[in-house]
């Protein structure tokens, strides 16, 4: 990817994010505020093992074989219902009313209570009684109410998979940045010096199957650059041996472009030092022989070399 893809991608990304938050959060919000009311403190009123309780009031919520129940007080009691249960509605003719099943207990209805307290104190029940109205009303108000709340379970969804999504663009963001301030620096990958006779800038055999080894790794690499720098000893005068340097330097380049086809575009422009950056003693053969080189450097784009961050993340639906 280029430097302009990996800059235009980013307020793509922003923007996608932010216009989808913005179109999710006026519906949960609008449904939130419809449904929500202030909600005063409650107690759990907790029944001791075996003691009597009869009471009135509004079931809550029901989980299980337990349903919370409210009294006008607005003290909560967990009422636990099971086979021997009494679930009727309050007499009409002949006192005979009609049974319903524990499941059918809805939030909002209206109940009375009878029975005694369990060992985890809750109120077990022998008898539950309700008025017929009331069950149409809870009916009714669950119809209503229960579309309500899954659409706000929905959406609440939906924006913690967005707030998710978010957080993944930022973090891709912050990669990508990190990787835009490294396009202009480099690592030394490979490198390699090859020397020269002197007075000369013909490339020796042993020079060549020095640089056709550099050449085979830089045709397999990507994101680099080769920096060539030639040099001298301190025979001859500084205008000759800066001449010869630089000489020395275009023949690397010539035989890498030409005999391995690496493009133009991966070198730096070459550079010749002269006798100025000697790396042994100009006073002996030995010395003056090793100060005859031409340094050859691929150069590592960190931006575009390094590898990305993987993260795992828990699918979502």
């Amino acid at each position: 990817m280029s430097t302009n893809g990996i800059k235009n991608r980013r307020p793509f990304i922003l923007v996608c994010v932010l216009a989808a938050l913005f179109a999710v959060t006026p519906l949960v919000s609008g449904q939130v505020s419809t449904t929500q009311t202030p909600v005063r403190s409650t107690n759990v009123q907790s029944i001791p093992n075996g003691s009597k309780l009869k009471f009135k009031g509004v079931v809550i919520s029901q989980e299980g074989d337990t349903m919370t129940v409210r009294d006008r007080n607005r003290t909560d009691y967990h009422v636990a219902i099971d086979g021997r249960t009494s679930i009727k509605t309050n007499g009409g003719f002949l006192r005979s009313g009609k049974r319903y099943a524990a499941s059918e207990l809805l939030r909002g209805l209206i109940v009375e209570v009878e029975g005694k307290g369990d060992q985890q104190g809750r109120l077990l029940a022998e008898k539950i009684r309700f008025n017929e109205s009331d069950m149409r009303a809870a009916i009714t108000s669950d119809t209503r109410v229960t579309p309500v709340e899954e659409n706000q379970q929905r959406m609440a969804g939906q924006m913690d998979e967005l707030y998710a999504v978010a957080a993944e663009a930022r973090q891709e963001v912050a990669r990508v940045d990190e990787r835009v301030t490294q396009l202009d620096e480099y690592d030394v990958g490979e490198s390699v010096s090859v020397t020269f006779r002197t007075n000369s800038a013909v490339l020796s055999p042993t020079a060549k199957e020095q640089l056709d080894t550099l050449a085979s790794k830089a045709n397999e690499a990507r994101g680099y650059v080769i920096e060539v720098a030639g040099h001298t000893d301190s025979t001859g005068s500084e205008a000759k041996n800066f001449r010869l340097s630089r000489q020395r330097a275009d023949a690397v380049i010539q035989y890498l472009a030409v005999q391995h086809k690496i493009p133009l575009r991966r070198f730096v422009a070459p550079m010749g030092y002269g006798k100025t950056e000697a790396v042994a003693e100009n006073t002996t053969a030995a010395g003056r022989a090793q100060n005859r080189r031409v340094e050859v450097k691929m150069m590592m784009n960190r931006g575009l070399t390094k590898q990305p961050t993987t993260t795992s993340t828990a699918a979502r639906p």
